[in-house]
């Protein structure tokens, strides 16, 4: 899908499957519809590349982080702006994460860090900030807002740091990693990013919805509805708890990854080790059983997602790996290069099972829509791929 005029930096499905959002170095945010695979919006704005998107768990906003040092906040069914531009940091914006539906509805609470070595907590209602989390004292490189109510941060000053989300307060600070803080995740993440909406369900029962419909029904769906959805949220995230505790796991340019249990320890479940350079990124399962780690050394290890103990490594790529991604079954991962390749792997032969050349440039970005139907990729060649599973 042509329409950016530079690299695609990041580029998201929604809770649904059924839009893409993608952000460029063009300074723009686009909104492609998935069914009909053609661009809905172009939100214009940003002054810089935009570094990095997230769609809220209700589907109904995307948020953008520049390099101009400001985020903007869109709705995807209008591709207007909501609100103000969100200004405070001072220097280009590296994460953004929403909060969880079940603690908040309506999507009204946004976490941002940025490199100015700050974190801040944003009332999208009022577009204002209401916390400046300020204990890193380096680049903040990463963020997640865990279901419990906690905010995690890794930075370039090699500290993990949790807050609680409702006061701020500082509540723990992990030590370990030798080098910067690249990347987290959470074994919670697949279940917080789709929110009330049983991806593997829908999929089943959904008979294709279109663009115009699934606008009628956002602006339908009152206050009631979004408590009834936080309600279903709710159910989804404390089934997979009464089975897991909340672990969190970071990459690191000390060439390891570190499994957490944050709520009980500021020391590692385990230190994976064997990597031999900088980790771009982690990714747990959607199961939870297992995490995946991708490296500058090409290759990606898996790992037991609650012990930490290592499994297996794919190699195959002939550069950097960049991103990886789950599908919702858990039993494919997908992974993007700096070789211009995309790779589907096998959990089970641990094998290429499909090989997605295409690009004529480097892979920065790829997710695997929640529903498990497609692939999308986002490139260096300023294109946007779309590939169906």
């Amino acid at each position: 899908l042509p329409g950016h005029s530079e690299a695609i930096l990041s580029a998201t499905f929604n809770p649904e499957g059924t839009l893409i959002a993608s952000g460029s170095g063009d300074a723009t945010v686009r909104v492609w519809d998935v069914l009909t695979e053609t661009p809905r919006f172009t939100m214009k704005g940003h002054k810089s590349w935009v570094l990095c998107t997230a769609w809220a768990p209700s589907g109904r906003k995307i948020a953008s982080g520049s390099r101009d040092s400001e985020v903007r906040v869109w709705c995807p069914y209008t591709g207007k702006m909501l609100g103000k531009p969100l200004k405070g940091h001072k220097k280009w914006i590296n994460g953004l994460a929403f909060e969880p539906l079940h603690l908040n509805p309506l999507s009204t609470r946004l976490v941002t860090v940025s490199k100015d070595s700050h974190t801040k907590i944003w009332d999208l209602t009022r577009s204002t900030c209401t916390t400046t989390l300020a204990s890193h004292t380096s680049s903040v490189q990463c963020v997640r807002w865990g279901g419990d109510g906690f905010i995690y941060t890794g930075s370039q000053d090699r500290t993990i740091n949790m807050f609680d989300a409702s006061t701020g307060k500082l509540c723990r600070s992990m030590s370990g990693h030798a080098h910067w803080v690249n990347n987290l995740a959470l074994n919670t993440d697949a279940i917080l990013r789709t929110g009330a909406f049983d991806p593997v369900e829908r999929a089943k029962t959904r008979s294709a919805e279109s663009f115009d419909e699934a606008m009628q029904r956002s602006f339908e769906e009152d206050k009631d509805g979004a408590a009834a959805q936080a309600e279903l949220a709710k159910e989804r995230y404390q089934s997979f708890r009464s089975q897991n505790a909340e672990l969190l796991a970071s990459g690191s340019d000390d060439h390891t990854c570190h499994l957490w249990d944050p709520q009980r320890s500021k020391k590692p479940i385990m230190r994976l080790t064997g990597h031999q350079q900088p980790i771009n990124q982690v990714a747990f399962s959607p199961d939870g059983r297992y995490l995946a780690s991708a490296s500058f050394d090409g290759s990606i290890r898996i790992w037991d997602g609650k012990s930490g103990k290592f499994m297996t490594t794919m190699r195959g790529h002939v550069g950097a790996v960049y991103q990886v991604c789950w599908s919702s079954d858990s039993r494919l991962i997908v992974s993007g290069s700096k070789d211009s390749t995309m790779k589907v792997w096998s959990l089970k032969s641990k094998k290429v099972v499909h090989n997605l050349p295409g690009h004529a440039d480097e892979v920065f970005t790829v997710d695997w829509s929640p529903d498990g139907l497609r692939v999308v990729s986002g490139s260096k060649d300023c294109l946007l791929k779309v590939w169906r599973a």
